[in-house]
């Protein structure tokens, strides 16, 4: 007698600590459910049909996974358990900002010389820098390096301005793609497409006698 109210006791306290977690993921606007399913959990666990998988699954909440992304880049993916997507994320990122970091480095020592070859005074000669030691300012063709100058300068700007507007976008997207995952998480799709054609008997109300025409149906 003792066993079985122990056994008793442990079947209810497993039972209500599999409520309150449940309850848990709930209250934190995550929802839970079961393979096979399409009803969502709201508080109560109907006792399933034997058709139905007792596992649960994870359906993220679109609104908190595109709030995160927002917040961090990358953090969405990770919510929405999409973890081979992190890489993607960091890497465009990381490559990005270096691309603008390099392209900004080089458009502020192309502007300096710029400045310093088009003014008046001969103190500054920053220009002299792209040039080894022995070269001579005295030997340059200076109208040919100013030009030279303005083109560089303009060049990195536009591609320091092409990778600032690329991050941009890639946090837009970074943002959009956790936020559609996750709402796209159990779409179901069927692997059973197919098409079928044959004969079909439309029925005329103009005539009292049906038509003959050709039918199409498709399954998915």
């Amino acid at each position: 007698m003792a066993l079985l109210l122990c056994a008793l006791a442990s079947v209810a306290a497993i039972a209500q600590n599999n409520d309150v977690a449940i309850k848990r993921l709930i209250s934190e606007g995550d929802t839970i459910m079961l393979a096979d399913s399409t009803a969502r959990l709201t508080g109560t666990i109907e006792a399933p049909s034997k058709s139905m998988d007792k596992t649960l699954r994870f359906n993220p909440n679109p609104m908190r996974a595109m709030w995160l992304s927002a917040l961090c880049p990358g953090l969405g993916q990770i919510y929405n358990r999409r973890y081979w997507k992190l890489p993607i994320v960091i890497g465009a990122f990381v490559g990005l900002t270096y691309g603008t970091t390099w392209n900004n480095r080089m458009l502020n020592d192309y502007s300096k010389a710029y400045r310093d070859i088009t003014d008046n005074d001969p103190n500054t000669r920053s220009y002299m820098d792209f040039y080894p030691p022995t070269v001579k300012e005295s030997d340059l063709d200076k109208s040919w390096l100013t030009n030279t100058l303005k083109n560089r300068k303009d060049y990195y700007r536009r591609y320091r301005d092409i990778c600032i507007i690329a991050t941009a976008a890639v946090y837009v997207l970074n943002v959009i793609d956790a936020y559609v995952d996750a709402s796209m998480m159990h779409f179901d799709v069927s692997p059973d497409l197919s098409m079928r054609l044959g004969p079909a008997v439309i029925d005329n109300h103009q005539s009292p006698l049906p038509s003959i025409g050709l039918g199409c149906t498709l399954d998915f």
